[in-house]
């Protein structure tokens, strides 16, 4: 761990207060655009669909007209649009990953899943790929509106860690694949929910993984990423 604080030290220093999103980790881009039709690509071609990904709508506060679709309900304001990255860490990259911006983490979903190689080449032929295999995801808000990060766990990897949430336990039998188990950051005695800074160390793998990020934006955001394209945590990931 002394050796990943020093690497973590070192890119805190990098970080720039221009961009309003940086990248969670150390790893490769698979995929990042536009969430359209309620599915997202794993990699190029390869699709998955958002809701089997992210499991039900959490919350039922906001009633919404019979017909929207599950990407219309996690898109808040009106003019924004759905977006998504895919980040691959191989097992030599830095494990831990970290807030890529200022948000607010309300709620975690934890399903148990396969743990199956998220390695790219797997991915192209594997449909839902991420769908099926162990992941937590971490949903909240941001100043634009909804935000998701989510790991996903893969071979020898199940084990995912969340720093400040001590009552998860991943690669264990306590649940059955299939089912998901939902834990809620707002309370009485806590009606903010987690508060994460941009850069905030957030958590870890065993090995390498995949991070994926859902979040809402105005239509001007910009990626500024190619596919395939090798990245460090720190750097920028999009700015509006």
């Amino acid at each position: 761990h002394r050796a990943n604080q020093g690497i973590e030290n070192q890119y805190l220093t990098n970080l720039t207060p221009f961009f309003k999103s940086l990248h969670p980790s150390d790893g490769k881009i698979l995929n990042f655009g536009q969430v359209k039709n309620c599915e997202v690509e794993q990699v190029k071609g390869v699709t998955y669909s958002l809701e089997s990904f992210l499991g039900p709508r959490i919350s039922t506060e906001d009633l919404l007209p019979p017909g929207n679709s599950f990407q219309q309900q996690l898109v808040t304001k009106e003019g924004n649009e759905l977006y998504h990255c895919v980040i691959y860490l191989a097992p030599g990259d830095y494990h831990c990953f970290h807030s890529p911006t200022d948000w607010r983490v309300s709620h975690r979903r934890h399903f148990p899943g396969s743990l199956m190689s998220v390695n790219p080449g797997v991915a192209r032929w594997i449909k839902e790929l991420f769908c099926h295999n162990e992941r937590v995801v971490l949903t909240g808000d941001w100043k634009h509106g909804f935000f998701s990060l989510t790991a996903v766990g893969a071979t020898n990897v199940g084990s995912i860690r969340i720093y400040f949430d001590q009552d998860l336990h991943t690669n264990s039998p306590r649940y059955s694949k299939g089912s998901y188990n939902d834990f809620s950051f707002i309370s009485n005695n806590n009606k903010e929910g987690i508060p994460m800074r941009k850069g905030e160390h957030l958590g870890e793998f065993n090995l390498g993984s995949t991070i994926v990020l859902i979040f809402e934006a105005p239509k001007d955001f910009k990626f500024h990423l190619k596919a395939g394209q090798k990245i460090r945590f720190g750097e920028a990931l999009g700015s509006l």
